[in-house]
């Protein structure tokens, strides 16, 4: 396979995954949450506190991805692709990053590992979905290559590269806080260590102008944000940056459930994140085992141009890359409380690394072939998944839009959708915030009795409703976990006719 063919696969999934982002309905928790928040930030015109709910500010985020999320709202509307447009963007821009790593003579290493990255079930598909973590890994990549390119980068290009540590520190911390710190402080510091460059590395990067433009970048909206809601700071600091990780099963959480997993359990998130790459990868080494030497004896300088980056040595970039790819899975190894991305500010490391490896192996064709091959395999199981989910009804299951759709072809105008016991995030998103819910199935009642209205109720507990409040509803339809309800005695246009449009 040629290079340029290569090329076009890397294109493909790029655009298999824009073409996605409006195929299927926010989906329940993460992406409706978000989604939610963020076209409450364009309601409300707040571009300070990302709000919860109308009246509940939401304290367990910075607002980075809201306000990238809010602003592709204000220019194409409140929709799927909208939501997630930006995500997309944003992971672009990590590949962009990547590629500005690339060493001279390197890209071949660096288009791999562009590749790499991008066919990442992880990566892939959180560069369509609207969550917090594609605009961390921005941040992060951008220390991490500002931090790199500013002491053994192009010399012509150091005195600029050296700033984007800081920019990124800056971006970090509106992205998702203090954590991007750590992610990057600790691989920058160990590896200053490790590499006896503590003082070149004070030397040669602009240390207290840098703090201060990341300052400059952050430090306003936090000040900001404590003074418009006052307790954010602690929540934040103490709760989400302390106790989520070492309280297992943390319940501090204001606005959703701890995760609790075994300690260790991050290593096996991070194999399941760079799939198929964990099942391809063993297969090609062993595939490509002892090519190195061949291709070192035929072309001695290959190697070193490849896993070099100008005044670094191959040994200095292999551990630079190696700590930045591990760090965050050791950081949460002890951690209570983990989801998988959480390893993804080490994976564009990890391609990296990988990437310039597969660059020195003699067999080049046989290397385009398995990523291609990885790719395609990415492409196609996302496709499969976003196809299928209507005919599984796994759609209905993870979103409310069908449900709403179905409350606004039966509601005359002005009737209310209640939701009992749980109002899912899609269906406030969907309703554009205007499904209500009731708690118990005594509130409900006595909110129908003055307020005439359609009810949604998780199908598995019908068998526990009192039969008085059944009694009064009638069942109209079923949509994944929940069915709508209309309150008897209540005028309802049929669906599709004019009455209801």
């Amino acid at each position: 396979m040629t290079y340029r063919n290569f090329l076009w696969f890397i294109f493909a999934a790029a655009a298999v995954r824009l073409l996605l982002l409006g195929f299927s309905p926010l989906m329940d928790t993460t992406e409706a949450r978000y989604g939610e928040i963020s076209r409450i930030m364009v309601e409300l015109n707040d571009w300070v506190t990302p709000w919860f709910t109308y009246d509940v500010p939401f304290w367990g985020k910075p607002p980075l991805a809201f306000w990238i999320t809010a602003i592709s709202f204000k220019i194409f509307g409140v929709n799927e692709f909208a939501a997630r447009f930006p995500h997309w963007l944003a992971g672009m821009v990590v590949l962009w990053i990547l590629w500005g790593m690339r060493p001279r003579s390197g890209s071949m290493g660096a288009t791999y590992a562009i590749a790499l990255l991008l066919g990442s079930v992880m990566f892939f598909v959180a560069s369509g979905m609207v969550m917090m973590d594609m605009a961390l890994v921005i941040g992060t990549t951008l220390s991490m290559r500002g931090f790199w390119n500013g002491l053994h980068g192009d010399a012509s290009r150091r005195g600029s590269e050296r700033w984007l540590l800081f920019i990124g520190l800056g971006i970090s911390l509106l992205a998702k806080g203090p954590v991007g710190g750590v992610l990057t402080g600790l691989p920058c510091g160990i590896w200053a260590l490790l590499s006896g460059n503590l003082r070149v590395i004070w030397r040669d990067l602009p240390w207290i102008r840098g703090l201060l433009l990341t300052a400059a970048i952050a430090l306003p909206w936090y000040v900001i944000a404590e003074l418009r809601s006052p307790g954010f700071i602690n929540y934040f600091i103490v709760g989400e940056h302390f106790n989520r990780f070492v309280t297992p099963g943390w319940k501090g959480d204001l606005y959703g459930t701890a995760h609790d997993y075994p300690y260790g359990t991050i290593w096996l998130f991070m194999m399941a994140d760079v799939l198929p790459w964990t099942i391809l990868f063993p297969i090609l080494a062993w595939q490509t085992r002892g090519a190195r030497a061949e291709l070192a004896t035929a072309q001695p300088n290959t190697s070193q141009k490849i896993l070099s980056t100008e005044s670094a040595t191959p040994a200095a970039w292999r551990n630079y890359l190696l700590l930045w790819a591990f760090i965050p899975a050791v950081f949460f190894t002890m951690a209570g409380n983990i989801i998988w991305p959480y390893v993804m500010p080490g994976l564009p490391a990890l391609a990296l690394l990988v990437g310039g490896w597969l660059a020195t192996r003699a067999n080049q064709n046989l290397v385009r072939i398995n990523l291609a091959l990885g790719l395609t395999i990415t492409m196609v199981l996302a496709v499969g998944f976003n196809v299928s989910m209507p005919f599984t009804g796994r759609s209905n299951d993870l979103a409310a839009k069908t449900l709403i759709e179905d409350y606004r072809t039966r509601q005359p105008q002005g009737l209310p959708l209640i939701y009992l016991g749980h109002r899912p995030f899609s269906a406030s998103f969907y309703s554009q915030g205007k499904a209500l819910f009731e708690k118990t199935p005594e509130s409900l009642s006595k909110k129908l009795e003055t307020t005439p209205a359609f009810v949604a109720i998780r199908t598995s507990d019908l068998d526990y409703m009192p039969p008085s409040l059944l009694a009064g509803l009638e069942p109209l339809s079923k949509h994944g976990y929940f069915t709508l309800f209309r309150q008897k005695g209540v005028a309802g246009a049929a669906p599709g006719s004019p009455a209801s449009k």
